[in-house]
């Protein structure tokens, strides 16, 4: 069995990628970074985004650690373009993975990305390894793990939230949901 957690950012001031934490959102960044010193890991693997490595940086100095930049942890773009009824567009792509919107990206076309960022982990030997990401590419991820989820348990994600992958082979995946604001 391999371990892996995901971690969705903390609280942002906004969905701009370079977006910074809140006051609070820095906060919960030092209290994730408490709820982690017990656990061991080997790496720290984030998304670009200033508000996901922002996240990660309490942890990675407790734990003294490099965090890995990793293009596939960033946000899945919905569209180019801002859209009136996005949250109806988000809902309907947890249904049809490969809706797309102007510009924007499938969620199977996210999904295949963070899943291939995990299995290249899977496939070095890695182990004991943190993703830090976003919320809809995480959600897809666990819809990955478990088909059964989708838009409403993507709504239940907390910023910041945290969830343990367990790995056995064959292509044998447990999730569970370990801490959250």
């Amino acid at each position: 069995m391999k371990t892996y957690y995901f971690v969705r950012h903390c609280q942002a001031n906004g969905q701009s990628k370079d977006a910074s934490l809140t006051p609070q959102g820095i906060a919960q960044s030092h209290a994730l970074a408490q709820f982690f010193s017990g656990i061991h890991l080997k790496q720290i693997i984030s998304s670009p985004y200033r508000r996901a490595t922002q996240t990660t940086e309490p942890l990675a100095h407790e734990k003294q650690l490099e965090v890995q930049i990793d293009q596939r942890l960033s946000e899945r773009v919905l569209s180019s373009k801002p859209i009136d009824d996005w949250y109806e567009k988000l809902k309907l792509s947890f249904t049809d993975l490969h809706m797309t919107c102007e510009g924007g990206e499938s969620s199977q076309e996210a999904m295949n990305r963070i899943v291939e960022a995990l299995y290249e982990q899977i496939k070095l030997g890695k182990n004991h390894t943190l993703f830090v990401t976003h919320g809809n590419l995480m959600g897809l991820l666990l819809k990955h793990a478990d088909p059964t989820i989708g838009f409403k348990e993507w709504e239940k994600l907390s910023n910041p939230d945290v969830y343990v992958l367990k790995y056995f082979k064959p292509d044998h995946i447990e999730i569970e949901r370990i801490w959250h604001k």
